[in-house]
């Protein structure tokens, strides 16, 4: 397992400094957070791509910008406004293999849409198809005030649709959510394809590693323990440290320490 992070933890640094900076730290493996939808230009896309090469950056997942949009343009009973919304997913996944990346990560619906849970399963087909085309891989995202918040409708979705069900789980989301994600782990299984990592404590939910009373190394050897194969993610805030350096040499302590913890075990 590779632990790396998105550059959405230097938000609202620019796409393309984020990515420097993070190729700055040594940090091999990545995320990349898109902020504006002119960052899907084939120039831009070729300036990170450069970046990428530059520093010898793995980039394992990418993060639309349509976050905000989605439960409107996809899970709404306008189908043009869908298919509008599937020619911006198909440039996703172009994007993916431009970068050698492999997900694309969806936030989904809101709870309060009219598709009933086997359309809204089937919209979800519908989009992994179009980011498919150029062999990327569309995740689900455990995100509150979202419809795939709910553990159930997740377990749901990851029966009705099968080895079609992928999911991104991230731990900040669960806790906001008002559950564990060792639960989730559990739960969900071979269908979690990939992680967004944070520490959390009683007084706030999203902590950079170690700053928190989060048992980050349990979870990831409980995370191996359940058949996860992928990768994790740091993913926090801007206001969850202070300097860059703090949260650099926090992904890198957890980088060792699980490291070490993979040798003893």
């Amino acid at each position: 397992m590779k632990i790396g992070i998105s550059t959405a933890c230097l938000y609202p640094m620019l796409t393309e400094k984020a990515l420097e900076e993070v190729g700055k730290s040594g940090i091999k493996d990545v995320e990349i957070f898109f902020n504006s939808t002119g960052e899907l230009e084939k120039d831009f896309v070729s300036q990170l791509k450069t970046i990428k090469d530059n520093f010898g950056l793995n980039i394992i997942s990418v993060h639309p910008t349509f976050s905000l949009a989605e439960s409107f343009v996809f899970f709404s009973a306008y189908d043009r406004r869908k298919d509008e919304g599937l020619e911006v997913f198909k440039r996703y996944g172009e994007i993916t293999a431009e970068l050698g990346a492999k997900y694309v990560i969806l936030h989904g619906g809101k709870p309060n849409g009219i598709l009933s849970d086997r359309q809204y399963f089937d919209r979800f087909g519908e989009i992994a198809a179009a980011v498919k085309l150029n062999g990327g891989t569309l995740l689900q995202e455990n995100v509150v005030k979202f419809r795939a918040n709910d553990l159930g409708f997740l377990k749901k979705m990851c029966d009705y649709l099968g080895e079609g069900a992928d999911i991104c789980l991230d731990v900040k989301q669960s806790i906001r959510g008002g559950y564990s994600p060792f639960d989730a782990v559990k739960l969900l299984r071979g269908n979690i394809k990939h992680i967004h990592l944070s520490d959390n404590s009683p007084d706030k939910d999203c902590e950079i590693p170690f700053n928190g009373t989060f048992d980050m190394i349990g979870f990831l050897e409980y995370a191996e323990k359940y058949g996860y194969k992928g990768n994790c993610i740091v993913e926090v805030y801007r206001d969850a440290y202070n300097d860059y350096s703090d949260l650099f040499s926090s992904v890198e302590r957890l980088r060792k320490e699980y490291g070490n913890a993979e040798k003893i075990t």
